[in-house]
């Protein structure tokens, strides 16, 4: 695990967290973790970013961002609109070397989903995993949809020849829908890769120390931690339970009997 790359089926789905929970995991294990993001956007020259978020939440000790762009756009668009260079792939493959060089563990946590243009050539993330080898972690969303996109980005994977380590779930609610307690049979399907995870909703607002305890709770033992799959489906399978079913035979009886066409005998 020298390197992986941490990319999503879609923006606003809990990377940063999943990615401090990976970083949060090995660190605790006396790996020294660096974190690079290639492309910040939405966040303005003295405000805190991605990369700064997991270092916080996590104690890695190592971080660097490639680019930063002011408005919340596709990292490619954001470079154009502000009249600054993009973020290359190459460029990415290249960072993540030289961290790789220093570190035990370099995490690449990406901007949006996998194909979300870098430069005006249309580069991705993808493509600089492929540059470097590198497995890609795919958080995903909980809930209804999610089995699309996650099977597009597997798709989408597989198609370059790059490994997929697993999904992780990047925000798992209190009281989660059906769609979302049937989701943690059917993602591994979609993905073709296992669970490897879930990280509670909220989890980025709790202090940093509290973090670091339970990060090993939400991730399974291919990151590091002591999340167990099968259990976890078990314990939110048990509370739903399917509703009665009525008796088909029953309810037509009564319009049925006495007639032999299907009317109701006066």
């Amino acid at each position: 695990m020298g390197i992986i790359v941490v990319s999503g089926t879609g923006t606003e789905i809990g990377k940063t967290v999943v990615t401090a929970a990976v970083a949060a995991v090995a660190t605790a294990a006396g790996r020294s973790v660096a974190v690079l993001k290639p492309a910040q956007t939405g966040v303005g020259p003295e405000e805190r970013g991605d990369a700064d978020e997991v270092v916080r939440l996590s104690g890695a000790v190592g971080s660097a961002e490639l680019g930063r762009f002011p408005e919340p756009l596709a990292p490619g668009t954001a470079a154009r609109r502000a009249g600054l260079a993009p973020v290359g792939p190459g460029e990415v493959a290249e960072a993540a070397r030289k961290l790789a060089a220093a570190y035990d563990l370099v995490l690449v946590e990406g901007a949006g989903g996998l194909l979300v243009r870098f430069d005006e050539e249309g580069g991705t993330l993808a493509d600089a995993a492929a540059l470097l080898g590198a497995p890609v972690l795919v958080v995903v969303p909980a809930g209804l949809g999610t089995l699309n996109t996650t099977t597009l980005t597997a798709e989408a994977l597989r198609a370059r020849g790059i490994e997929q380590l697993g999904v992780v779930i990047g925000s798992w609610p209190d009281a989660p829908d059906l769609a979302m307690r049937c989701n943690l049979a059917d993602l591994p399907e979609a993905a073709g890769a296992p669970l490897l995870g879930a990280v509670p909703e909220r989890s980025g607002a709790l202090d940093p120390a509290e973090f670091r305890a339970a990060a090993g709770g939400w991730l399974g033992p291919a990151l590091g931690g002591d999340w167990d799959a099968g259990a976890f489906e078990e314990r939110f399978a048990e509370r739903y339970v399917a509703p009665a079913t009525a008796d088909v035979t029953e309810q037509a009886a009564p319009v049925m009997a006495g007639s032999t066409d299907g009317a109701a005998t006066p």
